[in-house]
């Protein structure tokens, strides 16, 4: 039984071979003293984490989760700021930039396409004057007067 529950794959397979008692799950069979012990079983394996990391801010790092279109703006820029970084012997340009890109890297990591929409909807703001999506003014006061209870 011990062997069966080890190679088990989930909580499922382990709680088909164990039966239910009034306490709980226990061994269905042979289980070492008190009916517990070395026979316990737990999950195969961590459930995986959803949410990918950032990467580190390193331009390496950066450009290996950008898409090839994104990654040539990176290269772009990288070669602007770096000529500058040159030319005045500050590397404050460098760290922003990394800053930028690396939230734009972890951004289009976990909703590739996020960036691209994001600047098409910045256009269209600025074209019209006017964002579609927001609330007036007015239903926003509503809304604060309503949650202070005024």
């Amino acid at each position: 039984m011990t062997r069966r529950l080890c190679q088990a794959n989930d909580v499922s397979e382990v709680a088909i071979l164990c039966r239910r008692s009034r306490w709980g799950l226990e061994p269905s069979e042979g289980a070492g003293p008190g009916g517990y012990g070395e026979r316990m079983a737990s999950p195969a394996a961590p459930l995986p984490d959803p949410a990918p990391a950032p990467p580190p801010p390193d331009p390496q790092a950066i450009r290996a989760c950008l898409t090839p279109a994104l990654a040539a703006e990176f290269d772009s820029e990288w070669d602007i700021v770096l000529e500058r970084a040159k030319q005045s012997k500050d590397l404050a340009g460098v760290h922003d930039l990394l800053n930028k890109w690396r939230h734009i890297a972890y951004m289009e990591m976990r909703d590739p396409g996020s960036h691209y929409r994001m600047l098409a909807k910045a256009e269209q703001i600025l074209r019209t004057g006017r964002n579609p999506d927001a609330a007036p003014f007015e239903d926003m006061q509503a809304l604060i007067r309503q949650r202070l209870g005024r």
